[in-house]
Parts: C-alpha cells; sequence; structure tokens
C-alpha cells in the first residue's frame, strides 16, 4: 500500500512546559532532537514524509510545507493534498523505532491509532484520509475515536510504549535517558542531565557546568 507520512512540528518556541529546565534556545534544538530521531525512524522504514510547520524550517531529509493556521485546520490542510493513506505522527515520540511504523501502517483496519498519555494522540494511520479530520488538543483519543466511529472506520488501537512515551514534562526526560538511542539523548546528556534516584523514585537533573555543543 503506498501511503505518505506527515509530521506536524512547532520550531519556534515549542515545549513550554520545558521551560523550568531548558530556555527558549535549547527547546528549539531539543525539539529539532526528536524530530531528528523520528525522522530516522521514517527513513529506516523507507517511507517518504512532510514535515508541516508553523514557521519557516528546513531539513535535509524531508520537504516542508508551512502553513499558518491552528494545528487542526493545518493538517486536515495536508490530508486534502493526498490521495493515498495518511500517517500521522508527533514529532516529540523520540523512542519511535522503525518497527513501530512498521505495526502501524500493516493493520488490517480502516484506521489504526497509537494514543498518549493523558488522553492524546501520538500517532494515527488512516487509509481514507479524505473523509477524517484532526481534533487534536484536550482529550483527543476520544474525540478521533468518535470521528473514525462517524466515518464508519474499524479501528485498532496500537499498544506501544515507545509510540506513547511523548515528550512534554520534565519527569518524562526519564524515558530518553533510560531508553534513548538517538540524538534526543546526546542532546541531552550534552547539556549535562543525567538520571537522579531519590528514595527510590526515578527523576533527571542537570549538572549545570555541562554545555551543549
Amino acid at each position: 500500500m503506498h501511503f505518505h507520512v506527515l509530521i506536524p512540528f512547532k520550531p519556534v518556541n515549542p515545549k513550554t512546559r520545558l521551560s523550568c529546565i531548558l530556555d527558549q534556545e535549547e527547546r528549539e534544538a531539543f525539539a529539532r532532537a526528536m524530530l531528528d530521531d523520528v525522522i530516522a525512524a521514517v527513513t529506516k522504514s523507507a517511507y517518504s514524509a512532510t514535515i508541516l510547520c508553523t514557521h519557516p524550517f528546513e531539513h535535509e531529509q524531508a520537504p516542508v510545507a508551512v502553513r499558518t493556521e491552528p494545528l487542526n485546520e493545518a493538517i486536515d490542510w495536508a490530508l486534502s493534498q493526498f490521495r493515498c493513506a495518511v500517517l500521522i505522527i508527533m514529532a516529540d515520540i523520540p523512542l519511535v523505532q522503525a518497527v513501530d511504523l512498521q505495526r502501524i501502517v500493516s493493520t488490517g483496519k480502516d484506521m489504526a491509532i497509537v494514543p498518549g498519555r493523558g488522553g492524546g494522540t501520538n500517532a494515527i494511520f488512516v487509509k481514507n484520509p479524505r473523509c477524517f479530520r484532526a481534533d487534536f488538543y484536550g482529550a483527543s483519543f476520544l474525540d478521533h475515536m468518535r470521528i473514525a466511529e462517524e466515518c464508519g472506520f474499524s479501528v485498532e488501537v496500537i499498544d506501544s510504549f515507545r509510540m506513547s512515551t511523548d515528550m512534554d514534562e520534565k519527569d518524562d526526560l526519564v524515558e530518553i535517558l533510560i531508553h534513548g538511542k538517538g540524538r534526543s539523548r546526546e542532546y541531552l546528556e550534552r547539556l549535562g542531565f543525567v538520571l537522579s534516584i531519590d528514595r527510590g523514585r526515578v527523576s533527571v537533573k542537570r549538572n549545570t557546568h555541562e554545555e551543549a555543543f
């Protein structure tokens, strides 16, 4: 089956909930590192991807479409451009691997969806994107399941630790330092982030004498 990969990405002032430990320049570099990890998985799977950006941006491994609308409207615009199945995957799931992408696109259902933590959606594969619309933010997993029902789609819910693990909060970085193998982990380590275990609880701390290069 022919399909395309769509990766929404915010290159300017992303991940504001990480402002407690990363300044804006660092958050932008970290977001780029996570995007690189996602694109690496896409490239290894021999798929083609388009990055859907909120601001002008260039990437050596994927074309970029810049849209100024809010996220859902921008995704809906992109879906209307495709004549084939589409995999929408978030740019902040740096643990994803090629095998995970192959799993979701091999579904026998009309749609496959990967829930994120807290009711979000981290990836959607839809075979008929023209009947679908995006509804990210809030309890988007429930919203997307409702939209799939309205479209008459059969749905497979994919249970995947790597694809369900997105990076929004400080404690999320623990998973990169434990399980990450790509540029995201390298970048955090260059900034001086290490695991911290206190009374059995695992978190991260930053050695401030370290600097990224």
